[in-house]
């Protein structure tokens, strides 16, 4: 659900353990002007009945807006959550498409697919370039033509389904490739969103983590301590190459062995980041060992002059 906290715009996903198919982030804010702009993108794709094409790495919370765009439609079925990743190369045609009666040894009844179970709702394909060629091509006839054949099955079932599918590759390349289908490309391109990494919506960080620390200290029953001032300059010095999913996990680990009311760099368990300027600073001193205080400083001065400029 969306709603305030922390004073600002969040959207959580409640519901994250009880669905194996997929592992994801489980909240997002919308703090960061580049995270205020996706927002404003994601509410004028929802209404529309276009497929969707969410692109952004590892652990960004790509299902997340996934969900919020089914919620934010006006589609009654239900929200079918996919990873491509783990359909059997054998069974691929069957696990999406379903298949008739008496079409495998003791089936003795037929099964509607994952297609057929999102019918009047939207189908999530989480890492879509994962799915085999003649899967892609048969995945763009029934988006096309509204319709799914099961394996065994002699006539076509009608289907309405809305794809909002995900990767966390540039799918162009792959296109260019021939490792994905470019007519399946260019249909999913009809509405396209990018999910910014973490590292580059700094402004999303800290609330990120007030909410999670809010919410193991009342999974833990433990009271809530504060964030540094120290802890938050490294937490947003952090290049976050794990995204949101590494937040969560870092401040699970903080808030259980920090001893006091507040966490502590120490109790982030992240590597030691310097700023900029003490970057400059050694990168000086290393190199003008011989130099005296007046010297360092001054070609210090001159590469902060130069780095304003760029």
């Amino acid at each position: 659900m969306s709603f305030e906290t922390f004073g600002q715009p969040l959207l959580t996903f409640p519901d994250a353990e009880k669905s194996p198919l997929s592992i994801r982030a489980k909240a997002l804010v919308f703090v960061d002007p580049r995270s205020r702009q996706l927002r404003e993108e994601m509410n004028q794709l929802a209404p529309r009945s276009t497929s969707v094409l969410i692109r952004g790495e590892t652990g960004t919370g790509k299902e997340l807006l996934a969900r919020h765009i089914h919620r934010a439609s006006d589609r009654s079925g239900l929200f079918v959550s996919v990873n491509c990743g783990a359909i059997s190369p054998t069974y691929a045609d069957a696990e999406l498409f379903g298949y008739a009666a008496g079409s495998y040894s003791g089936s003795a009844s037929s099964r509607a697919g994952w297609f057929g179970s999102a019918n009047g709702g939207t189908l999530y394909l989480d890492e879509i370039g994962d799915l085999p060629l003649p899967i892609q091509i048969k995945l763009l006839a029934a988006l096309e033509n509204h319709e799914v054949t099961r394996v065994g099955a002699h006539q076509p079932s009608p289907v309405d389904v809305r794809l909002v599918a995900a990767t966390s590759i540039d799918l162009a390349q792959a296109v260019a490739a021939g490792k994905f289908h470019e007519r399946l490309y260019h249909y999913l391109s009809e509405g396209h969103l990018e999910l910014p990494a973490l590292r580059e919506r700094i402004g999303d960080i800290l609330s990120l983590a007030e909410y999670f620390l809010g919410i193991y200290s009342q999974r833990l029953d433990l009271p809530v301590p504060l964030i540094s001032e120290s802890a938050q300059q490294v937490l947003e010095q952090h290049n976050w190459p794990g995204n949101t999913r590494e937040l969560e996990n870092v401040i699970h680990f903080a808030l259980l062995v920090s001893t006091g009311d507040e966490i502590l760099p120490e109790h982030l368990n992240l590597p030691e980041v310097s700023g900029p300027l003490v970057q400059i600073e050694r990168q000086v001193a290393s190199i003008s060992l011989n130099g005296s205080a007046a010297e360092r400083k001054a070609l210090k001065d001159l590469l902060l002059s130069l780095s304003e400029a760029l």
